[in-house]
């Protein structure tokens, strides 16, 4: 089976300085990955025209495509251009179609070519024009010994139009690739090792052609299934013939596959069952109800939330007993059993999500230390609560947090079933 790979060069010192997140290279490597294009390196370098003349040596000694972004602007630290010129030898001159396209740019948007901008049309002279149609940098595509460079601009909407549109179909005639077949398990409430050691025979017995990876993130698991073959069709049933075998020895813990989210899973079973959720978050802060309506059309299951994060506001706007936080304290089952409670009933929802803790890093005790979050859950038929011991990273907690008050609400959910 024939294997291309690929690396990816980002050009800017504000990658370098942290000033800038290249989520460009993670989008990329998503994107090639699927037509079966493996990259192999992914490789930053700062304005200068050494290391970025080094950078493209070097890809084009280990690798078949090398794709860079970056650097494509008129301006004195936009040194892809020349960098590229002086790497293919040639000069950099008006190339007419990228001329034309930018003409008829920046008409469609009522503005007019000044000195600096005319300069996008300026290519070297050996590349192919690669057309922009979001922006005013082109594209540049070079052809070196079956080595293929291409580079594209750094702004994410345009460089994803490119790939997309541009980029992607041409590798695609150019290369012979492999057919690649990904299918993804969602897991939420069990840890990474204990999720191996279930699955360590299911695992060993893979076949040669698929492999798996664990890819945890904050409170759930994705485990990703990578099938490799000729047809695309074949690769899909091996894949789900595989999890078919997986399933019964984890599936307390699964929620949904590829990218089926929680929260996105859970608005699906709340609207087959015609049922509302309403949410009172203390120490999350509103994270869960952000998580509930980040889902497009949540507004058909999702009445409303609460953020009562003073004791006060506690009693006064949710109707938490003054004697409940005396005796038992706003980290406490009682406390958030009682907000659950009473979220569904003011809301008129068939469902109250609650959560209460000390995220941190100040406020904990000895008997409450840093961590300590309980959540719970409530319907007509009762409630269902759990306490947490997390970390002391605050952001952690709360996502933490998160994750579980969703992922009791979804088996809360399927018990209804």
């Amino acid at each position: 089976m024939n294997v291309v790979n690929a690396e990816l060069i980002t050009i800017g010192d504000e990658i370098l300085y942290g000033q800038t997140l290249d989520t460009n290279a993670h989008w990329m490597s998503s994107a090639l990955s699927e037509i079966g294009i493996k990259v192999v390196r992914r490789t930053t370098v700062g304005d200068l025209e050494a290391e970025i003349l080094k950078a493209l040596s070097e890809a084009e000694l280990r690798t078949d495509i090398i794709l860079i972004t970056g650097g494509l602007g008129p301006t004195n630290d936009d040194l892809t251009k020349p960098c590229l010129a002086r790497y293919f030898d040639c000069e950099i001159v008006v190339n007419e179609q990228a001329l034309k396209e930018l003409q008829k740019y920046m008409a469609g948007r009522g503005r007019e070519l000044n000195k600096l901008t005319r300069l996008q049309a300026s290519l070297p002279e050996k590349c192919e024009m690669v057309s922009n149609e979001r922006g005013t940098a082109a594209g540049m595509w070079f052809n070196k010994s079956g080595k293929v460079f291409v580079a594209m601009p750094g702004v994410p909407d345009e460089m994803k139009h490119m790939m997309k549109h541009k980029v992607i179909p041409r590798l695609k005639d150019e290369f012979e690739l492999p057919v690649i077949y990904h299918k993804i398990v969602r897991l939420a409430g069990i840890g990474e090792s204990w999720l191996a050691e279930k699955i360590e025979l299911w695992e060993n017995a893979l076949p040669r052609n698929v492999r798996l990876a664990y890819l945890p993130t904050y409170g759930d698991i994705k485990m990703r299934l990578t099938a490799t073959g000729e047809d695309l069709e074949i690769l899909k049933v091996q894949a789900n013939e595989l999890v078919d075998q997986l399933l019964p020895l984890i599936n307390d813990y699964v929620y949904g596959f590829d990218d089926e989210t929680l929260e996105i899973v859970i608005g699906k079973m709340l609207i087959e069952r015609n049922e509302t959720l309403a949410i009172a978050e203390s120490c999350t802060g509103g994270y869960i109800s952000h998580k509930i309506t980040s889902v497009a059309g949540s507004s058909d299951y999702f009445n409303g939330s609460i953020v009562p994060y003073q004791n006060e506001m506690k009693i006064r706007r949710l109707g938490v007993k003054e004697a409940t936080l005396i005796d038992h304290g706003a980290v406490s089952e009682e406390t958030v059993i009682e907000m659950a409670q009473n979220v569904r009933e003011k809301f008129r929802a068939n469902i109250g999500l609650a959560s209460s803790g000390i995220a941190g890093p100040g406020g904990g005790t000895e008997e409450k230390p840093v961590g300590t979050i309980w959540v719970a859950c409530a319907d007509e038929r009762g409630f269902i609560s759990k306490k947490l011991q997390l970390t002391q990273d605050r952001a952690v907690n709360i996502r933490l947090s998160s994750v579980a008050a969703l992922n009791m609400l979804h088996k809360r959910l399927l018990k209804n079933d």
